[in-house]
């Protein structure tokens, strides 16, 4: 112990053997901001829509009234700005730097906002990317959020692990696809919050059918759906299914995710609410 010690360990960053209060990992939010709750989009594996389950979650809550921001935690493939329509760089003042706002009003910050050229690749290792991540939240300007989304990389690596420890996360939507595979890598993320003492919310089932624009038969194109199932087993108590849709893909692609019509995510969204 330290001959200065003012025996108050919560405002000392000393390690002593009388330390008896543990150290917050959470990084201080940028000065000018509030954030009332920070939600976590995982996936266990790449390829499944976590980015788009991300966006829609963020345009339907901007919808219902509440003030949204996703801040793009996948730093080597990020798709946020593309699906919102966002290009170009953003700036800075002297309080931090600026996000990109939406038409509808959503607050964006990704590294692609930072690049020269949207085809840059980001060539980084995993400190670096993980220290880009907490100035996302320590340095950017994002004044009064209601609801930040998170969209996360696959995994259960560096990034993810940084989320949790330095961002005050609320709870974690995971997404999925009906393959039989992704059920053990669910089962690796939610085993993941948990260790991290995170609540799961919902879990989003995507590609989950192809419903014929005819007869409006639901066909499972990637087999048969196993989302109710999981859900059971880690007692997750929202579900909810995003079709194979042309029209979805059709509009991601054109930047205007905000202009997607479905009722698929409403009873997350409600859960969030409440």
């Amino acid at each position: 112990m330290s001959e200065t010690c003012s025996h108050n360990c919560s405002e000392c960053g000393s390690e002593c053997s009388e330390r008896t209060a543990p150290q917050s990992r959470i990084e201080k939010l940028n000065a000018t901001s509030s954030v009332k709750k920070v939600i976590g989009v995982v996936s266990g594996k790449g390829g499944v829509g976590k980015s788009l389950v991300t966006a829609l979650l963020a345009a339907k809550m901007q919808k219902k009234g509440y003030q949204t921001a996703v801040l793009d935690a996948d730093i080597t493939g990020p798709s946020i700005p593309k699906v919102f329509g966002i290009h170009g760089r953003t700036l800075g003042t002297d309080d931090g730097i600026l996000p990109a706002v939406t038409k509808r009003g959503t607050k964006i910050m990704s590294v692609n906002l930072l690049l020269e050229n949207d085809t840059d690749p980001v060539v980084w290792r995993g400190p670096i990317i993980a220290g880009a991540v907490k100035q996302f939240w320590t340095d950017v300007v994002w004044g009064d959020v209601d609801y930040m989304f998170v969209d996360m990389p696959p995994g259960t690596g560096d990034v993810p692990l940084t989320v949790f420890q330095s961002l005050p996360v609320d709870g974690i939507i995971v997404v999925t696809s009906p393959q039989e595979l992704v059920e053990m890598i669910v089962g690796k993320a939610v085993k993941m919050a948990e260790k991290m003492n995170v609540p799961v919310l919902g879990i989003v089932e995507n590609m989950s059918y192809f419903e014929c624009p005819t007869c409006h038969d639901r066909h499972e194109i990637f087999g048969s759906s196993h989302v109710e199932q999981l859900a059971q087993d880690y007692q997750i108590d929202s579900v909810a299914k995003l079709p194979i849709a042309s029209e979805i893909a059709a509009l991601c692609d054109s930047g205007k995710i905000e202009e997607i019509q479905g009722d698929w995510l409403d009873e997350i969204a409600d859960k969030l609410s409440d």
